[in-house]
């Protein structure tokens, strides 16, 4: 520590304690450290995530969360292979809150090599940023097989499972075109559910493309009822009228949270097919279901559906109520404006 940084007041409180022999006081200047937010103070901080006590180390990354210089960025990245789940964990959300975009050149070095925590966390905080170069690292990621993921990053199964979910995330934040058939692929063979989940939900910026919706549509049928949730909601958003088929099939899932992102679908995608599917789902025992199938009726715009409408207006639960009085609403001024009015 040099005379020109003890020449701050501020730190002259602190620098005794950086370097006590107790990792308590330690820890707590760090904390103080940190609380300064000033971006001069990177190198202490740096250095204090190399101490011996993991408490310090952990306090010393989540004290580098506002600073955005390379200095910052690169002892975090080295500090996402430290020992203890502690400190990685604190390291990762630190990188997670950079926001500028500048930062992106220091992460991505780490991202194509390494273990495959470190990857994932170094890809999370890339897929923020939507750096156009991070597309490659994790394309990478994808198209090497899992078992081979592992044996380079000396990682276990979660971890190189959590490197395809987030270069997935990367993938998908950035709309890239090129990684649709790996995406699509991923959906229906990956052996792990969060990540099928993860690329059912990146394949619904392909709004046009064919591929994606046939993907979208046999993952209504995955085993996992989440992927299936997933992929009805994706289908929405694709805003592709032939998915209506795929959807109303989805409006008998055994379990009520597709049924609901398939009616909320169905509403975006105005399907007159959807109109007594609907209607039948106002009398479902889950009042979310109800609430979100009126919602998609006043969508869809049918006014043959305002008598089954209005006979949910009496509904015990008043979120459901609210929910057919817009509907009501909603198809009372389309028939206004087809009518001249």
């Amino acid at each position: 520590m040099t005379l020109s940084i003890l020449d701050n007041p501020e730190l002259q409180a602190i620098a005794p304690r950086l370097v006590s022999p107790d990792a308590e006081v330690r820890r707590i200047a760090v904390m103080d450290l940190g609380d300064l937010a000033d971006e001069a103070h990177t190198p202490l901080l740096v250095v204090a995530l190399r101490d011996a006590e993991p408490t310090v180390r952990a306090a010393a990354a989540m004290a580098l969360e506002s600073m955005e210089n390379q200095a910052a960025v690169e002892g975090l990245a080295a500090a996402l292979d430290d020992a203890e789940v502690e400190v990685r964990e604190a390291a990762a959300h630190s990188l997670a809150e950079l926001k500028e975009p500048a930062s992106a050149a220091w992460l991505l070095p780490h991202a194509g090599a390494g273990p495959a925590r470190v990857r994932a966390a170094v890809l999370r905080a890339l897929r923020e940023l939507r750096a156009p170069a991070s597309a490659e690292p994790a394309l990478a990621a994808l198209q090497a097989p899992p078992k081979d993921a592992e044996a380079a990053g000396g990682a276990n199964a979660a971890d190189a499972a959590a490197l395809r979910r987030e270069a997935v995330g990367v993938l998908g934040y950035l709309k890239h075109a090129g990684a649709l058939p790996v995406l699509a692929a991923l959906s229906a063979a990956d052996p792990v559910d969060e990540v099928r989940r993860a690329a059912v939900g990146a394949l619904a910026f392909a709004t046009d493309d064919a591929q994606a919706r046939a993907a979208l549509e046999t993952a209504l049928r995955d085993a996992s009822w989440q992927v299936r949730e997933e992929a009805a909601t994706a289908l929405g958003k694709l805003q592709q009228p032939e998915a209506a088929r795929a959807l109303l099939a989805a409006l008998d899932d055994p379990y009520w949270q597709v049924r609901l992102r398939a009616a909320r679908s169905l509403g975006r995608l105005r399907s007159a097919e959807s109109v007594a599917p609907l209607l039948a789902a106002l009398a479902h025992e889950i009042s979310n279901l109800r609430k979100e199938a009126a919602l998609a009726l006043g969508e869809v715009g049918d006014a043959g559906a305002l008598p089954g409408l209005e006979n949910a207006a009496h509904d015990p639960d008043p979120e459901v109520r609210k929910s057919v009085r817009l509907a009501i609403a909603q198809i009372g001024g389309r028939l206004a404006v087809s009518h001249g009015a």
